[in-house]
């Protein structure tokens, strides 16, 4: 059975111009797309992970939790940010499961530990366990403790490169606001339909990052993440898209190839 990420952007679930703002239209909208997929014959595994948006980023902005906490203010700071994370993961399982999916969060703090910002142990077997029992396992951007700067905070994809050592995914989902990767950000007129090492050497420079607050990096640092996603796992197909329009998400899952393709060429 083929397994898939799917990622739920910050962008595109919260207002991150409104700190603290969930979009519950859409998210309801987006689960149940999801569920009417996954039913439909349940040819996959599935996985859901989503971003901070206007909840975790603001406190992470404020207390420079990316770039390690020292202090006692600092480590207010990781528990502020861990807070407002969690807050908005407790919003998108409520959403998720009034669809009807079998959805259980595994937060990242309680699982992983990194060392300079790169995983270094996560003991995924609860989430095969999961997987095994045909439920839906749910991450989200997070606090994580760190060997080296203490405490730090890794993305959706970061944490997607990590789970992919021991659950190699078939396919990468990252739905967002943005249609893809563009050509000419912020003018957004030229949509590259596909990426690959080689693309990406020749256009890295006009991949812009993100308008809003994002301390893990934008799309540049997206883009960086997932082709080395795919040079580690060759076989793997993402797809960077919007689901802002109808029925995106349902027409990804169910094959369809929307928005920029990121695979090994």
């Amino acid at each position: 059975m083929k397994i898939v990420f799917l990622k739920l952007g910050g962008s595109l679930i919260t207002d991150k111009e409104k700190p603290y703002t969930a979009k519950l239209d859409l998210l309801a909208e987006l689960a149940r797309q999801i569920k009417e997929s996954y039913q439909d014959g349940n040819q996959y595994q599935l996985i859901i992970g989503h971003g901070s948006g206007s909840f975790g980023h603001q406190a992470a902005k404020k207390y420079g939790t990316r770039n390690g906490v020292n202090s006692r203010e600092d480590w207010f700071g990781f528990l502020e940010v861990w807070k407002q994370a969690r807050g908005l993961n407790q919003i998108v399982i409520e959403a998720l499961t009034a669809a009807g999916l079998p959805v259980l969060a595994f937060p990242p703090v309680s699982a992983v530990i990194a060392e300079n910002q790169k995983i270094k142990l996560w003991d995924t077997q609860l989430i095969q366990t999961a997987l095994t029992n045909k439920l839906i396992p749910v991450i989200y951007g997070d606090v994580i403790f760190d060997k080296t700067m203490h405490g730090t905070i890794l993305s959706t994809e970061e944490l997607f490169q990590g789970l992919a050592k021991t659950i190699t995914p078939d396919y990468i989902f990252i739905a967002g606001i943005e249609k893809g990767v563009w050509h000419d950000f912020p003018a957004c007129s030229r949509l590259m339909k596909e990426l690959t090492p080689s693309i990406l050497a020749s256009q890295e420079s006009t991949i812009a990052g993100s308008n809003a607050v994002d301390v893990t990096g934008g799309m540049a640092e997206k883009v960086n993440q997932m082709m080395n996603l795919v040079q580690y796992h060759p076989n793997l197909k993402i797809q960077i898209f919007s689901a802002e329009q109808p029925e995106n998400i349902r027409r990804v899952l169910d094959g369809e190839q929307l928005g920029t393709l990121i695979h090994i060429g």
